[in-house]
């Protein structure tokens, strides 16, 4: 379910129903958070870098390239940190009445874990399986959500966020194949039952928590689906796989509200961690570590679809 958002009453502010609605269900959508002036900032300093990568012939740490990809067709996926990369990111990291909604969900204390930017392409965009965020970056407490900024809006036709309501309080699937972390849903026989998409404007936001089941179908319309992504933590939500002893000046500096705490707190959440990793799969984007999945549920650019289970 999307809502219009609630500017005109309490600016930034969400409404008692919608908070409801996202404890019960998971996610949420609202509308006309961003402005056509902030909204037209994004595009074009994303189409600068879509230019940026027209001489790449293999992804690298910041640039995830469509396997179509070629200098004459720049076909870019994701941009890897895309806050530490322009300011235009970074101030929509940081718009005001974004991380007010995002308080009014998990607390007045928040942190990011990460951002990125996934492009889909006009009839090519590739799809990203079901998962959950929780199987890559368990906490201590499961006060985590993402937001993803609708830079075109989002339809069905252009390969939409679906969520399937409600599994944010359920189990944690297997995200594991032949021993090896894949970062999909690996379990035999599981089908997306129930899953329903947000449908955004562009300026709208798409809101789901970290252990809500997700993915996104190819994009077969010829309009762009460009999503910017932040991951947002509770301040007192400490990883469980910190990635380096200097994990907490890292962490320490990604506070957009509140202040940084010795003392996480500790929810009796379940955990499957995301180890251990196939040994030929170098770390990369989901898109890659997902490249190994067997059974799929969406097809990839230019084959057909899967049959179904």
């Amino acid at each position: 379910m999307n809502f219009r958002s609630e500017r005109d009453k309490v600016a930034g502010m969400l409404s008692p129903a919608q908070i409801q609605f996202y404890r019960e269900q998971g996610y949420l959508g609202v509308n006309d958070v961003y402005s056509p002036a902030e909204i037209a900032d994004l595009r074009r300093v994303t189409d600068e870098y879509v230019e940026t990568s027209r001489d790449l012939t293999q992804p690298d740490a910041t640039f995830d390239l469509e396997p179509t990809h070629s200098r004459e067709h720049p076909q870019l996926r994701r941009i890897s940190n895309p806050a530490k990369l322009h300011a235009v990111y970074r101030q929509t990291l940081g718009q005001a009445q974004m991380l007010d909604i995002v308080t009014q969900l998990i607390g007045p204390s928040i942190y990011s874990n990460g951002d990125k930017l996934n492009m889909k392409i006009g009839g090519v965009g590739s799809p990203v399986e079901w998962h959950q965020d929780w199987a890559f970056y368990p906490h201590t407490n499961d006060d985590l959500l993402a937001v993803g900024v609708a830079i075109d809006d989002s339809t069905l036709e252009n390969g939409c966020l679906m969520v399937i309501p409600k599994t944010h309080t359920g189990r944690i699937y297997d995200h594991n194949q032949d021993g090896g972390f894949v970062g999909a849903v690996t379990e035999a026989g599981f089908r997306p039952d129930g899953a329903v998409p947000i449908l955004l404007k562009a300026g709208g936001i798409s809101i789901h928590h970290v252990r809500l089941l997700h993915g996104s179908a190819p994009n077969l319309s010829p309009h762009p689906r460009r999503l910017l992504l932040f991951q947002f933590c509770a301040g007192d939500a400490w990883p469980l796989m910190p990635p380096s002893d200097a994990y907490w000046e890292t962490y320490a500096a990604s506070f957009l509200r509140g202040q940084p705490t010795n003392q996480p707190r500790l929810a009796p959440v379940p955990v499957r961690l995301p180890r251990p990793r196939p040994a030929a799969l170098p770390r990369g984007t989901i898109y890659q570590t997902q490249s190994v999945l067997k059974n799929r549920i969406y097809a990839q650019p230019g084959q057909p679809a899967p049959a179904a289970t």
